[in-house]
């Protein structure tokens, strides 16, 4: 017996709650308890005929340490969220079939990541692929015939294409279980981000529906996507499935080039073809138009520098021309989607401490917002090209989908799957303002009060300082860097958005590289003077300051150049310039950001590094580090930390083995705050 996706789901799924918590219903301010116990809104797909989302929860456990994905769906229109597809693994990374009669997704749940599939009229989730080296990111053909995704494979079993299964599979239980785990590496990168590469390389494979037969697009040393700068999936079907289009960085030497290309094939074994080689700087995110003439993707114009300003290209099938429909718009493009229409293309981008959303047609240099005030993180177009779906957060809130008309019109909330938790929490909304930085030069900062804020109390400050540094803070529900979190008990929290940050002009970005402790120090030290002059429920007697990465370098910077704050918080931060650029991997990144390398620019390596100013020392300081942090390696937090010991500084150190440049785990989160939140009391209450 047959039933419609409504019946199916009404029969077979539960309605969506969040997890019970052993909190009073009184309001109060958040706890940990109630922060892990937030559900966290992850990709979304719309169904081909635009009735359903496909969407991911993550929901953290502290009690088994562990997460766990499910896949909900929720009607476009707005209705009940529904629990869709559950295991005790993680399944994720929705994909609907062409015709709407499945829903292809990746589950751990028999241990190496496959894709599977779920009949959207009723019945159980069947695998579809074994294949060794796992699978990620599926995505469905057109035309039904092909599934696309992603596995990180050894590249000496290209050699023959009969045996490359096999091959792969030998491979990796010979590292699994061999008795030496020794490496003998020849190349960069040998290790990124928070995993050894081990001899593998990304590669885009091709099978059929039924997971019988399996061809690898990219061959050799290349990754699909690529290591770096990718973007939010770097590889599209042609609308009638003969074609796929891929990101891949071709140079012998990624760890210093970020030359992202885009390549055409026909399927299922054409010979790839580059149709971006002209730009040697970053091209990537391919998506065709829904009538096939066209291919749009996003495009950086400086080789070697990863923070320039992502450009909207159009690339023309039929003529093979490429145009540029964003260049006078001065805002980096992020996510986008394709009206139906195929004239037009919606976008995300970062705008000054927030994410909006715009609109350009192919026609004109027209790009302009439609949506702003929000935190629109990515979007979706409806096939009847009448409404977007986007996910929408603040500084109180969680991820969130939300539906609007393409005009910007009605934006409308389809999920609350944080709710209850949420109504019972005391937080306040962030508080903007402007002040003049280095050179008078505007900057935007927000800060947010303290759950138990009265008028005409004083209250201690934290300040908060971003990583990248080419990023920003925002009016968003970080899940780590939280700001109600830091808030939580008493203190107000400060978030500074100085030279360097993203959303407010490619030159105001521009600013920072070769000048990582110049202009950007005073922005953020008159930011501290505006405040303390201009809000006088802040104690300026008790201030501290935190930040990692770049945010943890400025800490780093601040401990030997300002005695202002009670204390400090370096997580994961940039100490010694010269011996961070011998163990990161992405080397593009300081090469760019310090014009040369050490030997060939060694001055700005001595001048900006904040090793060298050991001597001055003295404000007490936490540190932070994971062992499986690759892109700032955990030596530099030592060489902090050992600095402030023998300087004699009041000092601790967090090291976490299990952790990368983030802390993920449930219960080292907690730990992480239990820390922190002690450090700051110890100096500031």
């Amino acid at each position: 017996m047959k039933y419609s996706v409504m019946t199916a789901m009404v029969l077979i799924a539960t309605i969506v709650s969040a997890p019970a918590l052993l909190t009073a219903d009184e309001p109060h301010a958040i706890t940990f308890d109630d922060f892990i116990s937030l559900g966290r809104v992850g990709s979304f797909e719309l169904s081909p005929d635009g009735r359903w989302i496909a969407f991911e929860v993550t929901w953290l456990c502290k009690e088994e340490n562990s997460s766990n994905t499910d896949i909900y769906l929720v009607p476009v229109k707005g209705g009940d969220v529904w629990k869709y597809v559950r295991s005790d693994g993680n399944d994720y990374s929705p994909c609907w079939s062409a015709d709407g009669k499945y829903l292809a997704f990746i589950s751990d749940r028999e241990g190496t990541p496959q894709i599977w599939m779920i009949p959207t009229d009723g019945g159980e989730a069947q695998r579809i692929t074994d294949f060794p080296t796992g699978a990620s990111a599926p995505l469905c053909s057109p035309d039904g015939k092909w599934i696309a995704f992603t596995s990180r494979v050894y590249p000496g079993c290209s050699e023959s294409d009969e045996g490359f299964v096999e091959c792969n599979r030998e491979k990796l239980d010979e590292y699994e279980n061999g008795e030496v785990k020794a490496r003998l590496i020849d190349h960069l990168i040998y290790r990124h981000w928070n995993h050894w590469r081990e001899g593998r390389w990304s590669h885009l494979i091709l099978t059929d529906v039924k997971g019988t037969v399996f061809f690898e697009i990219n061959k050799g040393y290349t990754d699909v996507p690529p290591i770096s700068l990718g973007g939010e999936r770097d590889y599209d079907f042609s609308p009638d499935g003969t074609e796929l289009c891929f990101t891949m960085n071709p140079d012998p030497v990624v760890a210093v080039s970020t030359n992202n290309d885009l390549f055409l094939m026909e399927l299922p074994d054409g010979k790839p073809n580059a149709i971006t080689n002209g730009n040697r700087s970053n091209d990537n995110n391919p998506r065709y138009s829904p009538d096939g003439r066209y291919i749009a993707y996003r495009a950086q114009m400086r080789p070697g520098f990863e923070a320039d300003r992502h450009r909207l290209m159009l690339y023309d099938r039929r003529t093979g021309e490429t145009k540029n429909l964003t260049e006078d718009f001065d805002y980096s493009i992020g996510r986008f989607a394709w009206d139906p229409n195929s004239r037009i293309l919606y976008f995300s981008t970062a705008d000054r401490g927030r994410y909006s959303i715009g609109k350009v047609s192919i026609h004109a240099d027209d790009a302009a917002f439609i949506i702003t005030g929000g935190y629109d993180t990515n979007l979706r177009v409806t096939p009847d090209g009448k409404h977007v779906v986007l996910a929408r957060q603040s500084v109180r809130a969680p991820v969130e989908l939300y539906r609007a008309t393409t005009k910007g019109k009605k934006v409308e909330q389809l999920t609350d799957i944080n709710g209850e938790v949420l109504e019972n929490l005391v937080m306040h909304s962030v508080e903007e303002f402007w002040y003049d930085g280095a050179g008078g030069t505007r900057v935007h900062g927000m800060l947010v009060k303290p759950p138990t804020f009265e008028e005409g109390k004083r209250y201690p400050l934290i300040l908060l300082i971003h990583g990248g540094p080419q990023g920003a803070f925002g009016d968003d529900f970080h899940p780590r860097w939280n700001a109600q979190m830091f808030a939580s008990p008493g203190y107000v929290v400060a978030m500074l958005n100085p030279r360097g940050s993203t959303g407010y002009g490619q030159q105001f970005t521009d600013e920072i590289s070769g000048d990582w402790a110049g202009k950007v120090y005073v922005d953020i030290m008159n930011g501290v003077d505006y405040m303390v002059t201009h809000f006088p429920f802040i104690d300026s007697d008790r201030m501290a300051a935190a930040g990692a990465s770049y945010g943890g370098y400025m800490i780093n910077w601040i401990e030997g150049h300002s005695q202002r704050f009670c204390c400090l918080v370096s997580h994961a931060g940039v100490y010694n310039l010269t011996s961070m650029y011998g163990a990161t991997e992405e080397l593009w990144f300081p090469e760019w950001e310090f014009e040369g390398t050490p030997w060939t620019n060694p001055e700005m390596y001595r001048m900006f590094s904040p090793h060298n100013y050991a001597a001055d020392f003295g404000t007490p300081c936490l540190v932070v580090h994971g062992e499986r942090d690759f892109r700032v390696p955990y030596t530099e937090g030592l060489q902090f930390f050992t600095a402030l010991q023998r300087r004699g500084v009041p000092s601790k150190l967090l090291f976490f083995p299990d952790e990368d440049h983030f802390v993920r785990k449930p219960l080292n989160a907690e730990l992480w705050w239990k820390t922190l939140h002690e450090w700051f009391a110890g100096y500031l209450r």
